[in-house]
């Protein structure tokens, strides 16, 4: 074995936890899972096809507010899994408190594919809504989960934390692994910015741009005529050395000016300013 196989082993102890998990989604009957292809709905799906076979299905919600790409990878996760597997499309651009982009915007986001999964499941016979938050979620800014509780969306992971998510991923020998959390675009563009579908084509644009050059783990932030990309850390120094070529890639976007952030990229910095209630 490896070291890097190694690392990524599971415990001894996650094979029963995932059983444990197993029994609980078993005892619902029937479920559709809020399905992103990331790892922790990945675990989701997996759990929820185990347990219940055709009574599950893996609807994945696509719109302008989607990462090119998300959805291929979505479909080979599922296959991966077996899992019967569903594209619906969302409209969070038609709701006004979406589009204004305050801090709760993921909310209006949240409530838009709560609302067609809820109408999808009526239509087909399926008791509940299953999603992959996870213990880590608890502590970050999370508005979605309010949408959440108000659709009475089943949280089969909130007890477990993202590493072990990721260990029980291991276990499965799931494509995604070690995938990265890809969130909405809009996440990339400051609280009280509106959001509009050229924004979202433009960001997504330029990260598509940037990971053709061999840098999967960034993202654009949008400040209006510049893009500002964060890199993760270990390719930081590298991402430097090739400045010339990144800062083109996110011109080519429509930015009229480019920088590389100094500071590595870090997941949530948007709400790193926001006070939990």
């Amino acid at each position: 074995m490896t070291a890097r196989e190694h690392a990524a082993a599971p415990p001894p102890d996650a094979p029963a936890r995932f059983a444990a998990l197993q029994a609980r989604v078993a005892e619902l009957g029937s479920v559709i899972v809020a399905f992103s292809g990331g790892v922790d709905s990945s675990v989701v799906a997996a759990l929820a096809h185990r347990a219940l076979g055709g009574r599950a299905l893996a609807v994945t919600a696509v719109s302008p507010s989607v990462a090119t790409g998300e959805l291929d990878g979505a479909r080979a996760v599922a296959r991966h899994i077996g899992i019967a597997h569903e594209i619906v499309r969302t409209d969070e651009l038609a709701r006004p408190g979406y589009r204004a982009n305050g801090r709760d915007r993921c909310y209006f986001c949240k409530s838009e594919l709560y609302e067609v999964l809820a109408q999808l499941a009526r239509q087909r016979g399926f008791a509940h809504l299953l999603s992959g938050a996870n213990q880590d979620d608890q502590g970050d800014w999370r508005p979605g989960l309010r949408a959440a509780a108000e659709h009475g969306v089943v949280h089969p992971l909130q007890d477990t934390t993202k590493a072990q998510v990721r260990e029980l991923a291991h276990l499965l020998r799931l494509p995604s692994a070690e995938k990265p959390a890809s969130p909405c675009l809009a996440s990339r563009i400051p609280y009280g910015t509106r959001v509009d579908p050229a924004t979202l084509r433009q960001i997504d644009d330029a990260e598509r741009g940037v990971k053709a050059l061999g840098f999967p783990v960034i993202r654009v932030r949008h400040h209006g005529i510049l893009g500002r990309l964060e890199v993760a850390e270990p390719d930081l120094p590298r991402a430097l050395e090739a400045e010339p070529q990144l800062v083109d890639a996110i011109k080519r976007a429509g930015y009229r000016h480019a920088v590389i952030d100094r500071t590595p990229f870090a997941s949530g910095r948007l709400n790193a300013t926001i006070v939990m209630p």
